[in-house]
């Protein structure tokens, strides 16, 4: 296998770098590198009943919130998120934040983050819409969590 240094995709405020794609292993795994700025706007709660995903902190911290108990992640630290558990993550301290995302099986790929970018770029800067946002993440296997 090559190895693979993707496009850098930008989600709102968030960037994504896929490392490895879900059809470079069969659909074992992916994986990739996304950055959040400090205070950046960040997805809704949500869970994926399709997948499970395990995060490493590479730069900053981020908190992530797992069914309602709240974790920091920072460099050198890991987080396993179980299929079907209600999470999300803000990063609200004043330094960026950057952490490694492995997703198994490798069912989430770019087009998630593509599609997502599509939604809030039409935004042109306002509030985005919240209905076509639900939709992107229905189709890429995301369900987004009750208000």
């Amino acid at each position: 296998m090559t190895a693979v240094t993707g496009e850098e995709i930008r989600a709102g405020q968030i960037t994504v770098r896929f490392l490895v794609e879900g059809e470079q292993t069969d659909g074992s795994v992916s994986m990739f590198e996304f950055g959040v700025p400090a205070g950046a706007r960040v997805p809704a709660a949500h869970s994926h009943d399709g997948y499970e995903e395990t995060l490493y902190g590479l730069e900053g911290v981020l908190t992530w919130t797992v069914d309602e108990v709240s974790t920091e992640v920072g460099p050198g630290e890991a987080l396993h998120i179980p299929r079907g558990t209600v999470h999300r993550f803000e990063n609200t301290g004043d330094v960026d934040a950057k952490s490694l995302a492995i997703v198994t099986p490798g069912i989430l790929g770019a087009g998630y983050f593509r599609d997502l970018a599509d939604v809030l770029d039409a935004s042109a800067g306002g509030p985005p819409d919240l209905a076509a946002i639900a939709d992107v993440m229905r189709r890429h296997g995301l369900t987004p969590a009750q208000p």
